[in-house]
């Protein structure tokens, strides 16, 4: 079941593409997060998501809100993956347990074996305040994240 809004966001701890650790914990009090599943690194429709975000990064990292994109990828993989599309935001690795926080937040296809498109907009206090969920197919609209933002 994904979580859903005016619940506490699930707390994680995982890897990023230059192997430190990040966990939700650290942005509590200070930012808003938003939390981007995506299926997998190098694919069409995520490399698109995530070349809006980037081109609109001002809007997502930024002193009030933190971006935090995760896929079931090895952080090896999302280093290659950043460095070739100039992603500076962190890329996390839910490869190890796999899958385990994409679970925790409902969003894991178990038959795939990856997360499906699910974004979480996550307040300074560890709440979710919107969220969307898309088929692995369905890009997501990010003017919808931004507007989520613009709420809190």
């Amino acid at each position: 079941m994904t979580v859903e809004v005016g619940t506490q966001a699930p707390e994680f701890s995982l890897r990023n593409q230059h192997g430190e650790q990040i966990t939700l914990a650290e942005f509590r009090g200070e930012k808003n997060v938003v939390l981007l599943f995506y299926p997998f690194a190098f694919t069409g429709v995520c490399t698109g998501e995530l070349g809006a975000l980037r081109d609109a990064l001002p809007t997502f990292v930024n002193d009030d809100v933190q971006l935090l994109a995760v896929s079931n990828d090895s952080p090896f993989s999302l280093r290659v993956f950043a460095e070739q599309e100039d992603f500076t935001f962190p890329l996390l690795s839910d490869f190890w347990p796999h899958g385990e926080v994409s679970r925790a937040y409902g969003v894991f296809d178990e038959e795939k074996g990856c997360a499906v498109r699910g974004t979480f907009v996550i307040d300074k206090s560890g709440v979710v305040r919107w969220t969307v969920v898309n088929g692995l197919p369905d890009a997501r609209d990010l003017g919808d994240y931004a507007e989520a933002l613009a709420a809190l």
